[in-house]
């Protein structure tokens, strides 16, 4: 999911993947005629043609089916706030996700990852002395609004690592059933390179030389890859048949994705910095498992985020970075949106004030046609006669242009100049001012262009209303972490009130009415938060809630309606 890669893979590595730069340096060699194996799929033609990171060219994109097409995005490792980073990613790809949908008329399903145990997610949860489901719980909301906050659609359904375990287990069985894993006598499970062969390698061409492994390494080759880990001290573990651990990084994302979508994948997104290993290493994985020749049929990756004027990435590694929270105190997220669409999404890009200010300076230029326009429309904006034939004309030609771009792998740098220039023409006829009001109007050509411009933007997800939205304080989402974690705590209880173990029947039932006063207190619990419009509700393992108060505002406004 969101991870950063040492400086060891190189820039040339990546950019090669993009197809933005030359091949990369030495490495060891594997599927060398990359791209020569990719099996085009069958089924709806979207009409776009898309750049795919498996072939390094641009394919027509064909999905399994316009009512269904599969994404899978990788999603965040929730330790910490998200920074225009990640930000950067998540908008590109929405931004493709509604084009998909409004342009294309494919109706998508996405799933996404969460990575709630990690590393990165115990180490900073023993600094701030919480559990790591606390803190995974705290930073998973906190990216939810941050996601929101910018408009990004959510995805049809998150799926968290931890609540997926046994599901991952099974995958791993499935991988070493299949030949291709190994376990250790020290509890750890490992993806055995050397089995794949020279399929191993579809998205980079050359896998970089594995780093020395320490002296206690009980890997067979340098290049395997973890798939399950041994628990060590004072980590949260769970059982497996190779003893106590949890899953590696990589085979969290081929078991969610294959939970949804089986053997066969549209479209997999994510940063260019998790090509190489995480979804290389996904291929890996899922093609073994599943037995299938080709799992995911297009990978689409986004460039970076640099910071002008050096030649790094944003990140939280770096110490460069800028928090959503911080950005939206001084631009909109319909300012950052439409910077956003102003260069490729495979792109690096450079961030600065002063792009952010270009940015904001267009989307006001934008409004302010569409508000002049209007007021033409409704006699309050005197001009001298309107070449309407000329308007119609640059309006039939911008329509083609904007349709053409997005299909051209999903050009909004291009698409948005096409309509800048069909608004530079509008403004030229509206600017020619007369003191006579009389003579023929062309409020019709006005009132097509108007619509255009607003369908266009508000299908990228840019709103042209003068308005600045600031992101609010964090108190939603500690209020909805104090929820869950009072809930986790009462079907805690609960279960312990309701497990009796292999005692005797009387000693159950001894049990049992000792331990009455903890259920009615779980029930009281439950009837109290009702009230405050959170509703619990037991299931047969597991404790759910949601907010009623929401629900209850709606009907309530409906009824003053009506």
């Amino acid at each position: 999911m969101l991870r950063t890669l040492g400086s060891g893979l190189g820039s040339p590595l990546l950019a090669a993947a993009l197809g933005r730069g030359p091949g990369p340096g030495p490495g060891r060699a594997v599927s060398g005629a990359r791209g020569h194996g990719w099996l085009q799929p069958a089924g709806h033609d979207t009409g776009v043609k898309v750049y795919n990171s498996l072939t390094r060219r641009k394919d027509p994109l064909i999905v399994g089916s316009a009512d269904a097409a599969s994404w899978y995005s990788c999603g965040p490792t929730v330790y910490d706030h998200a920074h225009l980073g990640h930000a950067c990613s998540y908008v590109r790809f929405d931004i493709i996700r509604r084009i998909l949908t409004r342009v294309f008329g494919c109706n998508i399903i996405m799933v996404m990852g969460i990575t709630d145990v990690d590393d990165k997610i115990i180490k900073r949860a023993n600094e701030m002395n919480i559990s790591p489901a606390s803190l995974a719980n705290l930073y998973e909301e906190d990216f939810k609004q941050d996601m929101a906050a910018l408009k990004v659609l959510p995805p049809t359904v998150y799926l968290r690592v931890t609540e997926n375990i046994p599901q991952i287990i099974s995958f791993i069985e499935g991988i070493i059933a299949n030949g291709h894993a190994y376990s250790t006598g020290k509890g750890n499970v490992y993806f055995d390179l050397q089995s794949r062969g020279d399929k191993y390698g579809k998205l980079v061409g050359v896998a970089p030389s594995p780093v020395a492994e320490p002296g206690d390494s009980d890997k067979r080759h340098a290049s395997d890859f973890a798939l399950w880990k041994a628990a060590k001290p004072h980590e949260v573990f769970w059982a497996s048949p190779w003893g106590n651990g949890r899953p590696g990084w990589h085979i969290e994302c081929s078991t969610i994705s294959s939970l949804v979508f089986g053997s066969q994948l549209d479209i997999h997104s994510g940063g260019i910095d998790l090509a190489f290993p995480h979804h290389e290493n996904e291929i890996a994985q899922s093609e073994v498992f599943h037995q299938c020749k080709q799992w995911g049929n297009y990978f689409l990756h986004s460039g970076h985020l640099h910071v002008k004027g050096k030649e790094e990435k944003m990140s939280k590694s770096l110490k460069n970075y800028i928090t959503i929270k911080d950005f939206l105190k001084a631009f909109s997220p319909d300012v950052f949106r439409l910077f956003c669409t102003r260069s490729s999404y495979r792109s690096a890009v450079d961030y600065s004030t002063g792009s952010m200010l270009e940015a904001e300076r267009l989307l006001r230029a934008t409004a302010a046609f569409v508000e002049d326009a209007r007021a033409y429309m409704k006699g309050q904006l005197v001009c001298g006669p309107i070449r309407e034939d000329v308007l119609w004309e640059r309006f039939s030609h911008t329509k083609v242009a904007v349709k053409a771009a997005l299909a051209d792998d999903f050009d909004t740098p291009g698409a948005v100049d096409a309509i800048m220039d069909l608004i530079h023409h509008g403004n030229r006829q509206l600017k020619v001012v007369t003191k006579e009001p009389g003579g023929p109007r062309s409020p019709a050509v006005f009132g097509s262009i108007i619509s255009y411009v607003e369908q266009f933007f508000e299908t990228v997800g840019i709103s042209l209303a003068d308005r600045q939205f600031v992101s609010g304080d964090s108190s939603s989402a500690t209020l909805h972490s104090v929820v869950e974690e009072l809930v986790r705590f009462r079907l805690k209880v609960r279960q312990f009130a309701l497990t009796t173990g292999e005692a005797t029947r009387e000693a159950r039932r001894q049990q049992l009415l000792e331990r009455q006063p903890l259920l009615e207190a779980c029930d009281t619990l439950r009837q109290d938060l009702a009230a405050h419009g959170i509703s619990i509700k037991d299931r047969s393992s597991t404790s759910t809630w949601e907010l009623l108060r929401q629900k209850q505002t709606t009907t309530n406004r409906r009824a003053e309606d009506a």
